[in-house]
């Protein structure tokens, strides 16, 4: 399996739905899977740590977790059906306090806590890869994916285009001058309010 990092939400240009973007340690491979407006928005909000006036969604998850004195351990993409990714839960159980004391004094007869829960002992619970990512950004829970997933799905990062993308637009921003500036941008509104109007942003 290859643990996963979340870079970030982008747009579909064609479609203009979001998409989470996770990248493979290598840097070199990244797995774009698409959402909703809802389902980035709450990943979103675990990646900026926003504060919510009523809790989200997830955030109610994450407290339910811990009432149920569940621990998220990890999250597994690990499988493409009909062009779906499947997901599952790792979760353990949270050990009440007075049996953690209880092991220690008692360390001959028993084996630590943290050798008796072994992979095969976790609880697998069925998800939607959205909801298990914000899940896991919210409880700093490691995201893997099945390599042959990441075979399938990725697409090769090419950091030396983006680089060089990112030099190109610094080097115009550079030229152009604020008056050419907003030349550009009032010649370009029409055609950009015809494009808009029929196509909501959110």
């Amino acid at each position: 399996m290859v643990e996963m990092s979340v870079i970030g939400i982008a747009l579909d240009a064609a479609s203009r739905s979001p998409i989470v973007l996770l990248r493979d340690p290598s840097r070199l491979r990244q797995v774009p899977i698409w959402i909703d407006q809802a389902q980035a928005h709450n990943i979103m909000a675990g990646l900026n740590g926003e504060p919510s006036p009523r809790p989200l969604s997830h955030d109610l998850m994450v407290s339910l977790l811990a009432a149920g004195e569940l621990h998220l351990e990890r999250v597994i993409i690990h499988a493409i059906e009909d062009s779906t990714f499947r997901a599952v839960l790792k979760l353990s159980h949270d050990a009440p306090f007075d049996e953690i004391e209880d092991s220690s004094e008692d360390s001959a007869d028993c084996e630590p806590i943290e050798e008796q829960q072994t992979g095969d002992d976790l609880l697998s619970i069925d998800a939607r890869p959205s909801d298990a990512i914000a899940l896991a950004i919210r409880t700093g829970s490691s995201i893997w994916m099945l390599e042959e997933v990441v075979a399938e799905a990725s697409i090769a990062v090419d950091a030396e285009a983006d680089a060089e993308d990112r030099n190109e637009f610094r080097r115009f921003i550079d030229q152009v001058s604020p008056a050419a500036m907003v030349r550009h941008l009032q010649s370009r509104q029409p055609k950009d309010e015809e494009t808009t109007d029929d196509t909501p942003l959110e």
